[in-house]
């Protein structure tokens, strides 16, 4: 099979020829069809999230068919479609599997960071990981969903009840969450980079009602902020923009330090968290959310052996919406 490869971080992908995986029982092997380019998939590139697996196949928005079964795997068929998120793997027997936690599992493996993830041809996945994909969603809408989608989703709901909400960082997550926030009766808030009018027209198509970049302040107090971008400057910027009670959810896997900031801005009641993974249950609510919405997915394909040029464009803000590689395609 054809895989684009990370031989050591802080260099770019090699295109290599591989054997393919050997089966286990628990596995399904997937001919992908479609996987999307993650920000997290830049920050092990980059050497931002350390210890990867080396030699590492990066990405974890995957959607494709099985095309062999492992013996113990009772619920797919030959023929599925599945989609393959991060989280590839849990103990099931930690205090926090235990406690329907598993996205803290102590021991968890992640696709495409310590499992072999989706930039190829084949991939082996765990069975009780995969997703079923609405039928409703080709290939490429749908592999965004797995990531920007999902992690979106979870950060959303830890911002219940806020009507106004803040999202900074306006690219594939902020899309997707924007119009579930906008299907859940929400005002939303868009925050882009200073000068990104492009990116602030593309919040105000989605239906925000007001877009601006994200050293402003908006034009009244938010409930909640959502940080999709990794910059640790942002945090006291969103508490700024919080009302009373408010909630500053940190999305992303990676950010930049925090710097200090003065007590006011957190005192009244607001409040940090961050959002760590997913979980199965995400994907199972999101899932059967997404086609009442329904989502629609903005993206650009690129073939398989242009996930370096995917990488670049992403890494410079220069893609509206999502990267999704298309291992078929020909560049």
């Amino acid at each position: 099979m054809r895989a684009m490869v990370l031989e050591a971080q802080k260099s770019p992908l090699k295109q290599r020829e591989l054997e393919l995986p050997e089966l286990r029982p628990d596995q399904v092997l997937i001919e992908v069809k479609a996987c999307a380019v993650c920000r997290t998939d830049l920050h092990v590139v980059d050497g931002e999230l350390k210890h990867p697996k080396l030699p590492l196949i990066p990405g974890h928005e995957v959607v494709g068919m099985i095309v062999q079964i492992g013996k113990d795997v009772q619920r797919f068929k030959h023929g599925d479609r599945v989609g393959v998120p991060w989280l590839g793997w849990t103990c099931g027997e930690c205090s926090y599997c235990l406690s329907q936690r598993e996205n803290l599992c102590d021991r968890a493996l992640f696709t495409g960071y310590t499992l072999d993830g989706g930039y190829a041809e084949m991939m082996l996945a765990d069975a009780r990981f995969c997703l079923p994909i609405p039928p409703s969603y080709p290939d490429a809408a749908a592999a965004p969903l797995l990531c920007a989608g999902l992690i979106g989703f979870r950060s959303l709901t830890k911002t219940s009840g806020a009507r106004r909400l803040g999202i900074y960082g306006f690219g594939a997550a902020a899309h997707i969450i924007t119009q579930v926030a906008r299907f859940q009766g929400r005002q939303v808030y868009a925050f882009t980079r200073q000068g990104d009018e492009q990116g602030q027209q593309f919040a105000r198509s989605l239906g925000a009602v007001w877009a601006g970049s994200s050293d402003q302040m908006p034009p009244e107090p938010l409930d909640a902020a959502i940080l999709f971008a990794p910059m640790g400057q942002l945090v006291p910027l969103a508490l700024k923009a919080v009302a009373k009670a408010g909630v500053v959810v940190c999305g992303g896997i990676h950010m930049s330090d925090i710097p200090s900031f003065p007590y006011e801005l957190l005192w009244q009641e607001r409040s940090i968290c961050s959002v760590a993974n997913l979980s199965r249950r995400d994907g199972e609510e999101f899932f059967a959310l997404a086609p009442q919405v329904p989502i629609n997915v903005t993206y650009e394909t690129f073939p398989l052996t242009e996930a370096n040029e995917a990488l670049a464009r992403l890494r410079a803000g220069k893609i509206k919406g999502a990267a999704v590689l298309i291992p078929g395609s020909v560049g």
